[in-house]
């Protein structure tokens, strides 16, 4: 009874896991394109690109992305539901995977890069469906680590495609140099299947039921995830929290973008959930993620050793983000992003330090360090931003307006990327490893942010995070205390929470 999960724990864990898939598909579709930068077979097909063009296409991607979330990402899980919301970007991340796929003759370029805009539209929704859906069905106390699943999924992906890269380099037939890598791009089509078949058969989560005025699939669908079919009064206290939260901002207004930035307390979770997005990607990650095979070439390793070694980075991200899921509910948020950012500061400077005294690859010492230190910096994210940026943003939102907000927030995440995706590969090729101070200086600028301004979010449920960031529309002032903004009665704050945690646990 004590030893073994309970119904609900095993629920709530093979739904997130399912959804998980999803964020595989976009870890896959990221990871596989930094191999292709080192593939003789691509670079012949795309006509021999340039560092510049390279950063196009690397950025170009992120266009989508940010169009995505403002215009698609938001209307499709605020109408169809988060489940269906990710069907439809599984579905357009595989057309955009088929474009890139057959790339061929004196359009190859600018196939490419049509196929990933599509793809960044997909992937937006997708990455912002998932989270979304793994916040909502789960309790507070285990909301940081279900939410984490989502980053695993996704270096699960860029860890499977770094894996592909190196074995099609390794098909040395003239047709495994010269198509392979169709058949590397053309795998993210297998997951995807997977988790758009499967999305019809799984739950819409008790919030967004409720937000649709469905309040009986609502109820039922609580006592699944709980598993308190033999006693379903005992959801009733999380079921009426959901709802009076509901129905309160239901009352408040329809929710626009406009009341995202006009309302002070939605605007003050806006700006965090913003900035955070927008340094997860600005701190160096998307540098790291599009060239770190390119990156192992410029420090002296052979282009099978570069494939190998970003395949094992990629590999150990997972169990750091493994990790990050056990320790986020019991030292915050606000502490792992610290810890994280401070590590990826050290890294940042140490490859920028040293290639500038040990210049060429005369010091094979140094350049070893260099690579050690990006294994750090892998470390670094995955405890911090890498999932952070996530689970903060998907937590602070009131229902009514969720969808949008996270959208906003990740469409910030874009912006950080398209800039770094452009500007990278030419800031390496014209001041050399000076361009990792830049990263090293937002890193620290980022530790400043969050120590002054993010509160911690651990523990609270959904509907308690009106107490973190003021009052709402028609609410009355929250008094702040320095202990993350508290803004209820301890004894009211977890009343219902505690209650379903304890059908959740099987009533240990």
């Amino acid at each position: 009874m004590g030893f073994f999960p309970s119904r609900g724990t095993r629920r709530l864990g093979a739904l997130s896991i399912f959804f998980a898939l999803g964020s595989f598909v976009w870890g896959y579709n990221i990871g596989i394109i930094a191999t292709l930068y080192v593939n003789s077979g691509w670079i012949k097909a795309l006509h021999k690109p340039n560092a510049a063009q390279k950063g196009l296409i690397t950025a170009i991607y992120y266009l989508g992305t940010w169009l995505s979330y403002v215009f698609l990402s938001h209307p499709l899980s605020d109408r169809l539901g988060r489940r269906y919301a990710g069907m439809i970007g599984a579905v357009v991340t595989c057309i955009g995977g088929a474009v890139q796929t057959g790339a061929h003759g004196k359009t190859a370029f600018a196939m490419m890069i049509i196929g990933r805009i599509i793809s960044g539209l997909g992937n937006a929704v997708i990455s912002t469906s998932v989270p979304l859906y793994q916040s909502e069905i789960a309790p507070a106390r285990r909301r940081g680590g279900v939410v984490v699943l989502n980053h695993i999924g996704m270096v699960s992906g860029l860890a499977v495609a770094f894996w592909v890269g190196y074995g099609v380099s390794h098909w040395t037939t003239k047709t495994g140099i010269f198509e392979g890598w169709r058949l590397s791009v053309a795998i993210q089509f297998i997951p995807a299947l997977f988790f758009a078949v499967g999305l019809p058969f799984v739950p819409d989560t008790p919030r967004w039921l409720l937000e649709k005025n469905r309040p009986e699939e609502a109820h039922k669908t609580l006592v699944y995830l709980r598993g308190a079919e033999d006693s379903p009064e005992d959801i009733e206290p999380e079921l009426q929290e959901i709802k009076a939260n509901v129905e309160f901002h239901n009352s408040i207004t329809e929710a626009s973008w406009f009341t995202l930035f006009t309302d002070s307390d939605l605007r003050a979770r806006l700006w965090r959930g913003a900035l955070l997005q927008f340094m997860a990607q600005m701190c160096g990650a998307t540098a790291i993620k599009y060239y770190l095979p390119t990156v192992f070439l410029a420090l002296g390793l052979s282009k099978d050793l570069s494939l190998m070694a970003s395949g094992i980075e990629s590999t150990l991200k997972i169990g750091c983000t493994i990790i990050e899921m056990l320790i986020i509910d019991k030292l915050g948020r606000k502490k792992t992003l610290l810890l994280g950012t401070a590590i990826m500061s050290l890294s940042m400077i140490v490859n920028g330090s040293l290639p500038l005294a040990y210049p060429n690859n005369k010091n094979h010492a140094s350049d070893y360090a260099c690579i050690v230190f990006i294994f750090f910096f892998s470390f670094g994210y995955s405890i911090g931003f890498g999932p952070n940026a996530w689970v903060y943003g998907t937590e602070i939102f009131p229902t009514y307006i969720r969808a949008k907000g996270i959208n906003i927030c990740a469409s910030a995440g874009a912006i950080g990327s398209i800039v770094v995706g452009q500007f990278f590969p030419v800031g390496i090729q014209n001041i050399g490893s000076k361009t990792y101070f830049v990263f090293f200086c937002i890193n620290i600028s980022a530790m400043v942010i969050i120590l002054i301004w993010c509160p911690e979010t651990k523990g609270k449920t959904l509907e308690e995070m009106d107490g973190l960031f003021g009052k709402l529309i028609g609410g009355s002032d929250v008094e702040r205390g320095d202990d993350g903004h508290k803004g209820q009665d301890e004894g009211e704050e977890g009343a219902a929470e505690q209650h379903a945690v304890e059908v959740d646990a099987g009533k240990r």
